[in-house]
């Protein structure tokens, strides 16, 4: 009988386990979002209808009125949850290694980039090739300025507002409003 208890490394990267990404599983997950950031990215004037059943397509959740802006470019795809009315413009880098969520009516700025892909900090570890990956959770009705890069393990808040170019590397609370690099509360 097989030893269940052993993951491969798809399932060690979803867990947010050390795994390496030259893995064959995980190499023809990310061939498979190249080859549809190709047709999405390409869709840029097609009507949203279009654009809107390409999301579906490889996203694990697309609400309502959600909208992404071509050019986009993700790992997998299949681990983007966005809300309804969620609205992401040009340009934006979502590295989902790990689940990434944004809340229904956040609007997102051209160019910003959402990381859940990290490395060990030990050298000796990072030289193996190791790798892993922890979410980033955006609340509703969230506003994040063009530009600005969420580093892995975030929570920001409902409510809350990211400044253009802020560099978020600690979770923001609901309603506060972060600015610059490293990304501060105002007020």
């Amino acid at each position: 009988m097989p030893d269940i208890s052993v993951r491969s490394p798809m399932q060690k990267m979803l867990a947010g386990e050390l795994y390496h990404a030259g893995d064959p599983e995980i190499v023809a997950a990310q061939e498979a979002a190249f080859a549809w950031m190709a047709r999405y990215n390409g869709a840029l004037g097609a009507p949203q209808a279009v654009r809107d059943a390409l999301l579906r397509e490889r996203l694990s959740e697309v609400g309502a009125g959600a909208v992404i802006r071509p050019p986009f470019h993700c790992d997998y795809g299949f681990n983007i949850r966005l809300g309804a009315g969620a609205f992401l413009n040009f340009n934006c880098v979502v590295l989902d290694v790990v689940e990434v969520s944004i809340g229904e009516g956040t609007q997102i700025g051209p160019a910003v980039q959402i990381y859940t892909a990290d490395h060990p900090r030990d050298v000796a570890t990072r030289r193996t090739g190791l790798e892993f990956g922890r979410p980033v959770r955006i609340g509703r009705h969230v506003w994040i300025g063009g530009g600005a890069i969420l580093l892995p393990g975030i929570t920001i808040g409902d409510d809350a507002v990211i400044g253009a170019g802020a560099v978020v590397t600690k979770d923001v609370p609901p309603g506060a409003t972060a600015l610059g690099n490293p990304a501060r509360l105002r007020g």
